[in-house]
């Protein structure tokens, strides 16, 4: 393959992403997975470098995955990847033009994060029982509502990161960012009885798993669906829930969306305003049921 080809051009941006900017190896493999399918599309005209692309071609692109059934999230996901492979390729001086400029996927209507209200957090995370097993999972959902973790910030957590005294969490984020939580009194009191049933080292993970390594990710989902089950929950709760939940809560309490941005770790302020849907949808009921000119009238009996 001749050097500067469209394959060594993308392998070498997802090497710079994964050494320069610190990208994990599931965003990697999410990049890997879209850009294949520009260089299946390539290779079918003969394109071999970025440079050979315009403007109809990406729009020709598009259009053939879409008729292929790439569901409109996807396709904007798969362009959003172009345009980070073409961004950083005008940046390297490899192409001197935007093939994707004025290219514009198909509409995405946004879907909300489901949530759970605060009486439903409330009974999800006191977990009943006494046993070691019960004082694990009531340390682990109590953090994980208290904080708003993400499921592998919880799931790498090691007892050296957690400041029970002053009530703090430290955790690594994406992009290998770093921010200072809060932790709630009724976390701190539930991990502090979690602690308190073995000896631990500062470098052991706080939810340890089979071997005493740290708890998967998968086994908090299939333990979190579980104590739904039990509780009595109507509808599937999955771990991510519980974050979204963590910031719908805050969010309508305090008004403040950049406050709710920082604790959440999201880089972008935009990724945060989807919880203020949430909380216009929760006023928006209030209203309904409350304001005499928006009561539905009742039907004749």
């Amino acid at each position: 393959m001749p050097s500067g080809a469209l394959t060594e051009q993308v392998a070498a941006w997802l090497q710079r992403l994964a050494v320069e900017r610190q990208a994990s190896p599931h965003t990697i493999a999410a990049y890997r997975r879209d850009l294949d399918k520009l260089l299946g599309w390539a290779a079918e005209r003969g394109l071999g470098q970025a440079a050979d692309f315009d403007t109809e071609q990406m729009r020709s692109f598009v259009a053939q995955q879409h008729r292929a059934g790439l569901a409109p999230r996807s396709l904007q996901r798969l362009l959003s990847s172009c345009r980070s492979l073409f961004r950083d390729l005008r940046r390297q001086g490899e192409l001197a033009h935007d093939p994707l400029a004025g290219v514009r996927g198909p509409k995405v209507r946004a879907k909300l994060p489901e949530v759970l209200d605060t009486d439903e957090a409330a009974t999800l995370v006191e977990v009943p029982g006494d046993d070691a097993l019960a004082r694990r999972d009531r340390a682990m959902l109590e953090l994980f509502y208290s904080s708003g973790l993400r499921l592998s910030e919880l799931t790498g957590l090691r007892w050296e990161a957690l400041d029970l005294t002053a009530g703090e969490v430290r955790v690594e984020g994406k992009g290998r960012k770093v921010r200072i939580l809060p932790v709630g009194r009724f976390a701190v009191a539930a991990l502090r009885a979690h602690a308190a049933d073995r000896p631990m080292q500062p470098t052991d993970p706080v939810f340890p798993g089979r071997g005493g390594r740290p708890i998967s990710p998968r086994a908090v989902q299939l333990r979190l669906a579980n104590l739904a089950i039990r509780s009595g929950f109507p509808r599937h709760v999955h771990p991510h829930m519980l974050r979204h939940s963590f910031a719908s809560h805050v969010l309508e309490s305090s008004g403040d969306l950049r406050a709710v941005q920082e604790l959440l770790g999201h880089a972008d302020i935009a990724t945060t305003q989807i919880y203020t849907h949430l909380d216009f949808q929760h006023l928006a009921k209030v209203y309904d049921a409350a304001h005499p000119r928006a009561r539905r009238k009742p039907t004749a009996g």
